[in-house]
C-alpha cells in the first residue's frame, strides 16, 4: 500500500513502484514509472509502454480536463470535495514524443483524496524541467525519484521562485 508520505499530488509510491493515479479504480486508467519507460494502463490493461528516450518533452499536466483554459478545469476542483463529485475527473501528462515524432496525451485517474495545490506545481515543476533536461530516464529510477519526492515534500517550497528552485537543487541529487 501506498505511504501517504511518498506522494506529490497523483504521483505515489506503491509497493516500491512509482505510479501517476489511481491504479485501484476497477477499470481506470493510471501510469507507472518503470525502469524501461512509462507505461500506460487502461481498463484493466496494459496501453502502451514508451522508452524514455523516446519523451522529449512534458509540455504540461492538467487535470480535470484534457484542454483547460489553465492547468487545472472545473472538475478538478470538484474532484477533492465530500460528496457525489469526490475522486472524480482526470488528469493528463500532455508530451512530445521522438522518432517518430508525435504529441501525446497520457491520461490518469485521480486519486479520492484532496490533491494539494503547491504539490501539483510542483509535480509538473519536475515533469516538465527533467524532461526537458533530456533526463525523462531518472523517472525509472524509484530511488532517485523517492529522494527527490521526499526532498520537495520537505521543503514545501510556495512560491514560484522557491518551486523553480527547489526542483532545480532537487535534479542535481
Amino acid at each position: 500500500m501506498s505511504d501517504r508520505g511518498e506522494s506529490l499530488g497523483p504521483l505515489e509510491r506503491v509497493d516500491g513502484r512509482w505510479t501517476v493515479g489511481d491504479f485501484r479504480r476497477p477499470g481506470g486508467a493510471w501510469l507507472r514509472f518503470g525502469a524501461q519507460g512509462l507505461h500506460s494502463y487502461a481498463h484493466n490493461a496494459e496501453g502502451r509502454m514508451i522508452p524514455w528516450s523516446r519523451i522529449m518533452l512534458v509540455t504540461r499536466f492538467t487535470l480535470g480536463a484534457k484542454y483547460p483554459k489553465g492547468s487545472y478545469g472545473v472538475r478538478a476542483l470538484l474532484g477533492g470535495l465530500p460528496g457525489p463529485w469526490r475522486g472524480r475527473g482526470r488528469g493528463y501528462l500532455h508530451m512530445t514524443l521522438r522518432h517518430p515524432y508525435e504529441d501525446w496525451v497520457a491520461p490518469f485517474d485521480r486519486h479520492r483524496h484532496w490533491y494539494n495545490l503547491t504539490e501539483l506545481v510542483v509535480f509538473g515543476e519536475l515533469l516538465t524541467r527533467t524532461a526537458e533536461a533530456g533526463e525523462a530516464h531518472r523517472f525509472g529510477d524509484a530511488d532517485w525519484l523517492g529522494r527527490a519526492v521526499e526532498l520537495l515534500a520537505t521543503r514545501r517550497p510556495r512560491t514560484a521562485r522557491q518551486i523553480h528552485e527547489a526542483v532545480a537543487e532537487t535534479r542535481q541529487v
